[in-house]
């Protein structure tokens, strides 16, 4: 018994110490980025390798905001993705609730359809909605960047997951309150599916964010363009300062982390519920 007993802790204590180990190599990248931020210019290219800078400086931070207006991109990019993320909510939510409450023709060879569509990749749809964009004079303005967000297919069956396990019963009941199809969405379904939601929301926010080509296509003004786009400007063409490359990641990186810390709890939960549901 005493030996079983020995055997659990010490697979636990193993178990432990690999989890650390794995996270250790998993942060390294980020400590080499952290670590770069903060030296000098002729510090970045020293063998070995600096991972506590001799003499740290913010000059790397400093000229972020110095090369280009790093200010103006984080609002652009803070414009387009928030936008970006309330209308994949809106429209996804509102498109699975169609799909699991309201009864109409075809409506799983529909549904069947949005699948699909998730099987065709991102880079062959660019050239029709480019054309779309132009055709429409939308082109370096920020709707073009943010209404493709109206057709997100996997938002769509995320959400339909979740609002399948919701019971009709509710429905009924506030039917039976008078209540009509757009109030049973806003004031019953929605609530029930906040940790999908929740869940949806960061991965949204983090996929526009980080978004790159989508937004290079569409944008050429300078004042419009996302910190992912002004990131880009600091590679040189003969050289890169990674120092002021690694400063302005690092700042990008605020807004996410700060996001899942406060929705860290429904994130788990709708990953979770969508696991279990599907």
């Amino acid at each position: 018994m005493n030996h079983n007993k020995f055997g659990e802790k010490l697979k636990i204590i193993w178990n432990y110490v690999l989890a650390c180990l794995i996270a250790i190599i998993v942060m390294i990248p980020f400590f080499w980025m952290l670590s770069t931020s903060f030296k000098s210019k002729g510090a970045l290219m020293q063998i070995p390798v600096e991972w506590i800078p001799k003499e740290p400086t913010l000059d790397g931070y400093k000229m972020v905001f110095s090369r280009f207006p790093f200010l103006r991109a984080i609002l652009n990019s803070f414009l387009i993705t928030c936008s970006y993320t309330v209308v994949t909510i809106l429209s996804a939510s509102m498109a699975a609730f169609a799909f699991t409450k309201i009864q109409f023709p075809y409506a799983n060879v529909v549904f069947k359809l949005y699948l699909a569509s998730m099987m065709i990749p991102t880079q062959v749809t660019m050239i029709p909605l480019f054309v779309i964009m132009n055709n429409l004079g939308l082109i370096n303005t920020y709707p073009s960047v943010i209404l493709p967000s109206l057709f997100r297919a996997f938002a769509v069956f995320m959400l339909v997951q979740q609002m399948r396990g919701i019971p009709n019963d509710y429905m009924e009941a506030a039917q039976l309150d008078g209540a009509g199809l757009f109030r049973i969405y806003r004031t019953v379904i929605l609530p029930l599916t906040k940790s999908a939601i929740a869940t949806l929301t960061i991965t949204t926010f983090m996929e526009s964010w980080n978004d790159y080509l989508w937004p290079l296509l569409m944008l050429n003004d300078k004042n419009k363009m996302t910190l992912t786009l002004a990131l880009n400007s600091l590679n040189g063409q003969y050289g890169t300062e990674y120092n002021i490359l690694m400063a302005g990641s690092l700042l990008s990186m605020i807004p996410i982390v700060v996001i899942y810390t406060l929705a860290q709890k429904y994130f788990k939960e709708g990953l979770m519920a969508g696991g279990v549901k599907g």
